[in-house]
């Protein structure tokens, strides 16, 4: 985004910048009604758009979305603008664009959180900036967490709530070959092809048992309950639920091998 002058279709770098008293002359002509006075008005401050967008990368958000915010940030500015106050109006302007945008980001985010632990990133996020203007380095959450007098688990939350997804697919490193992914480098231990495949060898396995069998086993090795308690609960002895079970094992252990 540095240095860039072409942002959805508009060149920054050939517009021109407007002055003072011609903007507050505009300003009363777009409020009155005059629609090339405010579209003067917006064009002569997009450059404004784009410094205040520049804020705001680097979530994974589309640089010309947040464009598009911030000009409506923009012509809510020019609308409410309030002409018998004797400020400029960039010093209006650029907290209503800005807020535009984090209202944007707060409602329309890939992966939704609640409020309250947005508005605790982005003081996460101004606490940062402020510490990295004045220290001219990185603050550690430690050190954030810190200033801001709040739990270190509160500002990492918050942090990881706001963070873009990223795709599986997505290409973490390339020599030239096929590209390491994500997913390669995500491994899960419980939940292997090896045992996908034993879950459901074991399934048709107990399928092909009798009912008495498949309620024997569920009695015993899912509730936890007993041979005795297993015998009492489908009115059979003790020694007849011990046989049927380890007839009932067998058969899956065989079931399972063949």
């Amino acid at each position: 985004m540095q240095g860039k002058v072409e942002i959805c279709g508009v060149n920054t770098g050939k517009l021109k910048t407007l002055k003072n008293d011609e903007m507050m002359e505009l300003l009363r002509k777009a409020q009155d009604g005059d629609m090339q006075a405010r579209q003067t008005l917006v064009e002569g401050n997009l450059r404004l758009v784009l410094s205040v967008i520049q804020k705001f990368l680097g979530r994974g958000e589309n640089p010309d979305d947040l464009f598009q915010v911030g000009c409506i940030g923009l012509l809510k500015a020019i609308k409410n603008f309030d002409l018998s106050q004797n400020v400029r109006f960039s010093t209006y302007g650029v907290p209503m664009i800005a807020g535009e945008i984090r209202r944007y980001l707060r409602d329309y985010s890939a992966i939704r959180v609640s409020r309250s632990v947005r508005d605790t990133a982005y003081r996460v996020l101004q606490c940062k900036e402020a510490m990295l203007a004045q220290t001219n380095r990185e603050p550690t959450l430690e050190e954030i967490a810190k200033q801001l007098d709040m739990p270190l688990e509160e500002v990492s939350g918050a942090m990881d709530a706001i963070a873009a997804p990223v795709s599986l697919y997505e290409p973490v490193y390339s020599d030239g070959g096929d590209p390491l992914t994500v997913m390669d480098q995500v491994y899960d231990t419980k939940n292997t092809d090896e045992q996908w495949i034993e879950h459901i060898a074991l399934r048709e396995a107990i399928s092909r048992l009798g009912e008495r069998e498949r309620r024997i086993l569920a009695l015993r090795f899912y509730d936890g309950k007993t041979q005795m308690e297993v015998a009492q609960s489908i009115g059979i002895s003790q020694a007849q639920v011990s046989r049927l079970e380890k007839n009932a094992l067998s058969a899956i252990r065989k079931n399972i091998s063949s």
